[in-house]
């Protein structure tokens, strides 16, 4: 790590610390605000790609999953009106999917950063925005994987309720998910501009 990689360490931990905050405050009936701040960690990862290559992207992806192991801690102390603010199942489903989906952005990345400048930045995070939210919330809801935390009732988030309202009947945790991964799809096609932007104005020559 050098000095050059640190504004993307504190961007990234300063994106989990606000979506960490963000996600306590509902925006709708289907998000929360963290839905509109944490996609920005994959626009911090691809830039440090981009210009530091993927070892200093790891880097970051690492320092985002320790500052957000942190604030789980922080959250499981944390009573709210139905109890920890953070249960084991929402800890143990933000750190795999972030890990798992942070290090996916990665690996295709590089496996793409010799293609059109704009191929690696959409492709990585719309892969690793589609897995972090199935990993996310299919472990921190699904009924199917109660036996991780036992004592958590998540029977709200599995109540049968038509699909963001208007589709199918399905669990309702499905409907978040499906709400959240609209809200990085959308995200990751406007985070072009940014990358676009930063990317030319520091390495010209990776965007033309």
């Amino acid at each position: 790590m050098t000095r050059a990689h640190l504004p993307g360490i504190v961007a990234m931990a300063a994106i989990v610390v606000t979506s960490n905050i963000l996600v306590q405050f509902l925006f709708g009936q289907w998000l929360t605000w963290g839905a509109f701040t944490y996609p920005l960690a994959f626009l911090v990862t691809d830039l440090m790609n981009r210009i530091y290559g993927a070892g200093p992207a790891r880097t970051v992806v690492f320092t985002g999953f320790l500052v957000g192991v942190f604030c789980s801690l922080v959250g499981t102390q944390i009573m709210g009106e139905f109890g920890p603010l953070v249960t084991l199942r929402i800890a143990i489903g933000s750190g795999v999917a972030f890990l798992t989906a942070q290090l996916l952005d990665v690996a295709i990345f590089s496996l793409l950063r010799r293609e059109t400048w704009w191929k690696a930045p959409l492709a990585s995070t719309l892969i690793g925005s589609s897995v972090d939210t199935v990993l996310f919330f299919s472990i921190a809801f699904s009924a199917s994987l109660a036996w991780l935390e036992p004592a958590n009732d998540t029977g709200w988030a599995n109540e049968a309720l038509p699909l963001l309202g208007i589709g199918p009947v399905v669990p309702l945790w499905v409907s978040l998910a499906i709400a959240d991964w609209s809200v990085k799809l959308g995200l990751a096609l406007i985070a072009l501009i940014p990358f676009r932007l930063i990317v030319g104005h520091l390495d010209p020559r990776s965007v033309r």
